[in-house]
This record gives structure tokens, C-alpha cells and sequence, in this order.
């Protein structure tokens, strides 16, 4: 069972799973199954019958959604994780492999952000609530270990961007809003476009197509309590992310900063260390590479372009 196999990062995933053998795939849609009710929850697994659950449905946004919707991304992001381990538990499924966020991880972490940080301070306040709904994961996760014997492991992935993403202008991330923003300037000729921030907080990002590679080999091979990032190895600053936006998009005007809004965490990258020991994990696609295909696809027939 795939829940959020419907989405961006869990459509490539089922993919992934499909390219490697995996035949019978279930995925629960929200319409027909809500994981924040209970009765949902317990109906999905009597009717998907799994023996493995990705967990990877959530409630998600950039900066704006997290900061216009704290309580929504807080409640239904804690009640379905929770629900899903203990149905899980209950319903004798032999791995839980929860999808957890880079948003948990403290507002100032010493950079490469490594696992053992998680708890060592209180995350960035513009998507903490969102953070610590999935950081409760791992607690959940540990103490049924402890007192079942639960197998259920943590991967936190760094952002993600690529084909596919949510290029709507109210809830999307840096990635697909620059790329919208930049494509709608060049088209109308705007003379400028208009960024938030300062331009100065760096980010890592991973394509989706390496994500994906990597939930799949943790939901073979890894087994550990501990959680796990996954990222690229590369930061950038949003300031130089716009910039080679902006390059490969063809859009010529200027790049505006608005500092009245917020950065949010100053500097975000990885150690992705333990991803490569404790089961083969490096991520393969460059920066421009990956952003190069998500504007094409953006771009292209069937793309994002509303």
C-alpha cells in the first residue's frame, strides 16, 4: 500500500516499485478513503490487505500555506501517520516505511544536517507545525519497535522537485513557483519578476526520480530504527536557484527580492552518508539537469501549465 501513490513524489515511486516486480500496488485516494478518519484508515487496510506500507500521503506547501494553514498541515498530517502505524501494527504488516520531511530537523542545525541533530532544538517557525506532525513518526516508530517489535523505518528527503510537481501559484514550492513565475514573465514580457526573501538562505533539492530510487532501496534493504536523510550533496542559494531558473527558462528581465517576506531556514543540505552505507543510495541527477527536465515537462503537452 502507497498512500499519496496518487501524488507527485508517490506516482514516481509506484513507478519505481512496477519497474522493479512489485504487481499488486494499492493505492487509497482520498476520495474514497480520508486518512484522517479512523473508520477510513482501517477500511483501507481490510480492503488493501498490504504486507508493506510507504507512507507518503500528506498535507504539504511552501512558505505562504504553511504560514496561512499551521493547524490543518499540524492535525491531518499527525492523525494520519498515527492512525496508519497503529493500523498497521494491528493488521500484521510485516514494514512501515514512513516518508518524514527536512522540515523537522532544528532552525539552526549545523550544517550538513546530520541524523543525530533532530533533536537539539525547535524547527523553523514558518513549517514547524507541519515538522513536527512528521517528526512524531519517528517516536511512534521507536516505541512500537520497542514494545512490538514493529518494523517500521524513518526517511527524511531533503526538498524535491521535477516532472509532475505542483506549479500552483498558492501552495507550491521554490522550484515550480520560480519556474511558473518565470515562464508567465517571459510570456506577457514582464520586465521583472518578483522573488521572495532575500535571496540569501541556501536549499538542497533532490529529483524525484532519485527519491524514488531510494525509498525503494530502503523498503528492501533497510531495517534500522534510525532515520535516514535522503538529499544530492548540493546547496545553492535561492538567490543563485533563481538565477539558473531564470537562465533556462529564456525569461531576460530582472529579478526582484522581496525581503518583507520570509526566508525560512537559513541553510538546509544533508549529510547523506548513511542513505550510501546502509543501503546504497547516492543521487545521480545535477541541479541543472533535473531543473532542465522539470521546465520541459512544464512546458511541454500534459505539463503544468494551467
Amino acid at each position: 500500500m502507497v498512500t499519496g501513490g496518487g501524488g507527485f513524489f508517490g506516482s514516481f515511486v509506484v513507478d519505481r516499485l512496477r519497474a522493479e516486480g512489485a504487481k499488486e500496488i494499492f493505492v487509497p485516494r482520498r476520495r474514497e478513503y480520508d486518512l484522517v478518519d479512523p473508520a477510513a484508515v482501517a477500511r483501507a487496510y481490510r480492503d488493501g490487505q498490504p504486507d508493506m506500507v510507504i507512507h507518503m500521503a500528506a498535507v504539504v506547501g511552501g512558505i505562504g500555506a504553511n504560514q496561512e494553514r499551521p493547524g490543518e498541515f499540524f492535525y491531518e498530517n499527525l492523525m494520519m501517520g498515527a492512525q496508519l502505524m497503529e493500523q498497521a501494527r494491528r493488521h500484521g504488516v510485516e514494514k512501515f516505511v514512513a516518508i518524514g520531511t527536512v522540515c523537522s530537523y532544528p532552525k539552526f542545525t549545523p550544517v550538513p544536517f546530520r541524523e543525530a541533530d533532530l533533536w537539539v532544538g525547535y524547527p523553523e517557525e514558518t513549517n514547524a507545525p507541519y515538522g513536527i506532525a512528521k517528526k512524531m513518526l519517528m517516536v511512534q516508530a521507536e516505541a512500537y519497535r520497542q514494545q512490538y517489535g514493529f518494523n517500521s523505518i524513518n526517511l527524511l528527503p531533503v526538498n524535491l522537485y521535477g516532472p509532475r510537481d505542483n506549479f500552483d501559484p498558492e501552495s507550491s514550492h521554490v522550484i515550480p513557483a520560480l519556474i511558473r513565475k518565470c515562464v508567465e514573465a517571459k510570456r506577457v514580457g514582464a520586465p521583472f519578476v518578483t522573488c521572495w526573501g532575500t535571496g540569501n538562505p541556501t536549499r538542497e533539492f533532490l529529483y524525484v526520480e532519485d527519491a524514488a530510487e531510494a525509498v525503494v532501496l530502503a523498503a528492501e534493504r533497510y531495517d534500522d530504527s534510525e532515520p535516514v536523510n535522503l538529499g544530492s550533496g548540493e546547496e545553492i542559494s535561492t538567490r543563485r536557484l533563481a538565477e539558473l531558473i531564470r537562465s533556462i527558462t529564456g525569461y531576460e528581465g530582472a529579478l526582484r527580492w522581496d525581503a518583507s517576506r520570509p526566508d525560512g531556514q537559513p541553510r538546509r543540505a544533508l549529510d547523506t552518508s548513511r542513505a550510501a552505507l546502509a543501503f546504497g543510495f547516492r543521487a545521480r541527477t545535477p541541479l541543472a539537469v533535473g531543473l532542465e527536465r522539470t521546465v520541459d515537462w512544464y512546458l511541454g503537452p500534459g505539463g503544468g501549465r494551467s
